[in-house]
């Protein structure tokens, strides 16, 4: 999964698409998630960050991904 090349992001978790103007705030996770894509790591080592940083079960981080990939798909972040 890859971020567009033009969605702006901060370090405490403001997205911005200037495209269609919208904004988005994000936690902690959403940050660095988002930081990772934009640095084009590949989902499976995000994945294994996550997993090592945070305190989720990899089933959780499953559906929770799902979940997200949703998220940023219907905003219009990800590159199809």
């Amino acid at each position: 999964m890859k971020i567009k090349k033009n969605i702006a992001t901060s370090e405490n978790g403001f997205i911005f698409n200037p495209a269609t103007g919208d904004s988005f705030s994000g936690n902690a996770m959403a940050t660095a998630i988002l930081s990772a894509m934009k640095n084009n790591e590949p989902d499976e080592q995000i994945r294994k960050n996550i997993l090592e940083k945070y305190d989720v079960t990899a089933e959780q981080l499953n559906r929770d991904w799902e979940d997200w990939t949703i998220q940023l798909r219907e905003a219009n972040l990800i590159e199809c």
